[in-house]
């Protein structure tokens, strides 16, 4: 690679780093990058490459949290636990399920979480108390722990999104309490998926080194701009990135 484009993708890198901490969405930022910058590579290996900076970037979003905010841990252990085996499950099929069979269930998932943002304002912004009975506990780590985190595995991008609207809907958690919850699942299944990449030899890992302290500046700084500025500035910066994942995955649809 020239030099050039490191120097985009370790700047892209920091970029999805803070997108990823706020409201998740980061690995489709970092992955297109990828694909543009070295356009004869494996989509598997730049799946690799971008889970070695995302997480670490992930872990540090989750450690910044998790110090500053309470995280309910009987949701996120069991469910983060549960998540590295189903990562790696999907990273497992990654290179034998072509993503372009993702891409138009995504983009309709993505509307309708944009629609039922929209429709509803105070969703995640303005909420009584969190709904934590054992029934929607499970529902929660179930839905995040197999079916978020094996997509994660397989493809990926909206992962963070889609965890943090579970954890809002199933539990009533607002906005900033969700993303704490996202990232430490985010820990889970970037780990599995990494370690199924890494024993294939589908990763980069100066590059992915590289771009994984960018990731972390980014995600340290998002982490705490969302604890700062609150749960209504995570419902916009979530609107304005769901807009622009339809939009980036229309394009590559398209």
């Amino acid at each position: 690679m020239e030099w050039q484009y490191i120097v985009v993708l370790l700047a892209v890198a920091a970029a999805a780093g803070w997108v990823d901490a706020v409201v998740g969405g980061g690995g489709l930022v970092l992955v297109p990058a990828l694909m543009l910058g070295l356009p004869n590579l494996p989509p598997v290996t730049a799946l690799g490459t971008n889970k070695v900076a995302s997480i670490c970037g992930t872990t540090v979003a989750a450690v910044t949290y998790a110090r500053r905010t309470k995280i309910d841990w009987r949701i996120a252990g069991p469910a983060a636990a549960l998540a590295v085996a189903c990562s790696a499950a999907g990273a497992l099929t990654a290179s034998h399920i072509p993503a372009e069979y993702f891409r138009p269930a995504v983009m309709v998932l993505l509307l309708a979480v944009l629609a039922f943002v929209v429709a509803r304002p105070n969703f995640g912004v303005i909420v009584d108390e969190p709904t934590r009975t054992w029934r929607r506990r499970l529902a929660a780590v179930l839905l995040a722990g197999t079916v978020i985190a094996f997509y994660d595995g397989v493809f990926g991008p909206g992962t963070g999104t889609f965890l943090i609207i579970a954890f809002t809907a199933l539990l009533n958690f607002d906005f900033v309490a969700s993303s704490a919850t996202a990232k430490i699942l985010n820990v889970g299944t970037n780990l599995g998926a990494l370690l199924v990449f890494a024993a294939g030899g589908h990763v980069l890992w100066k590059l992915g080194l590289a771009m994984a302290a960018c990731n972390i500046l980014g995600a340290r700084f998002g982490a705490r701009t969302a604890l700062k500025r609150g749960a209504g500035f995570v419902r916009v910066v979530l609107v304005v990135v769901v807009v622009a994942m339809v939009g980036r995955l229309a394009s590559l649809y398209l």
